[in-house]
C-alpha cells in the first residue's frame, strides 16, 4: 500500500476505531511458490493478547481453501478498507480555479494488519474465539453459547493472528490545504450518499489532528 507523507498522521486511537467499527476484512495469505494468494473475505475480532499484542480472532469453515496456504507459511495480511467516497474533479476548484482541470480521486480509509497466524482445532479454545467475536457484534439474546453446539464446532476451525506491523492510510485530501479540503466536505454534505458522511467525518478528524 502506497502511504504518502500526508497520509502518515494516523493516530493508533484513530485506525483502531475504524478497524472496529468495521470489523470485516480481507485475509490474505501467500502461501507457498503459488501463482495466486488465497484471499477470504471475512469478519474478524481485533482484541489484546495476555502480552500486550493485538490479536486478531476469527473462525473459518473446515474446506476453506486458507488451511493448505497457512501450512505453507503462517504470515498474513488481514486487509480493512472503507468509508470511501468519490470526488469529481470539478470539486476540487475553488475561486477562479478552472474546475475541467480538476483531478478526480476517491476519499478512503485503508489499514492492513501483519501478523503470523496459528491455527486451532480445540472445541473450548474455538468457543472463546466465537464468544469474542460474538462480543463485538449486536447481541441477540436467543443464542446459546457456543461451546453447547457441541459436534458442530468440529466444522470450524479457529484462527489466531498476532499482529507484528500495522500499516494504516487515511486518505482525506491530506495533500491540499484547508480551503480546499472544506470546499470538498461542503459538496459531499450537499451530496449526501453513500459514504460520504463517513468521508466527512475522517476529513474533520484528520483537521483537527492537524490543527493540535
Amino acid at each position: 500500500m502506497l502511504i504518502h507523507r500526508w497520509d502518515e498522521a494516523v493516530s493508533e486511537e484513530q485506525w483502531r476505531a475504524f478497524v472496529h467499527a468495521q470489523g470485516f476484512g480481507h485475509l490474505v495469505a501467500a502461501g507457498k511458490d503459488r501463482d495466486y494468494s488465497v484471499v477470504v473475505p471475512t469478519q474478524f475480532a481485533l482484541t489484546v493478547g495476555e502480552g500486550g499484542e493485538d490479536v486478531i480472532l476469527m473462525h473459518l469453515a473446515r474446506p476453506n481453501p486458507i488451511w493448505e496456504a497457512l501450512a505453507e507459511n503462517p504470515h498474513v495480511v488481514m486487509s480493512v478498507a472503507g468509508d470511501w467516497a468519490f470526488i469529481p474533479a470539478s470539486w476540487k476548484a475553488i475561486g477562479e480555479e478552472d474546475p475541467a482541470w480538476g483531478i478526480p480521486t476517491t476519499y478512503y480509509a485503508a489499514v492492513q494488519l501483519l501478523g503470523t497466524a496459528e491455527v486451532t482445532n480445540e472445541a473450548e479454545e474455538k468457543a472463546v474465539i466465537l464468544r469474542r467475536q460474538l462480543g463485538a457484534l449486536p447481541k441477540d439474546e436467543g443464542q446459546v453459547d457456543p461451546i453447547e453446539h457441541g459436534a458442530t464446532l468440529a466444522a470450524i476451525r479457529g484462527l489466531r493472528i498476532t499482529v507484528h506491523e500495522v500499516r494504516a492510510k487515511f486518505k482525506y485530501g491530506g495533500n491540499v490545504d484547508v480551503e480546499h479540503r472544506l470546499a470538498v466536505e461542503a459538496r459531499l454534505l450537499a451530496r449526501d450518499g453513500p459514504g460520504d458522511r463517513a468521508a466527512v467525518r475522517h476529513l474533520r478528524e484528520r483537521l483537527e489532528t492537524e490543527e493540535v
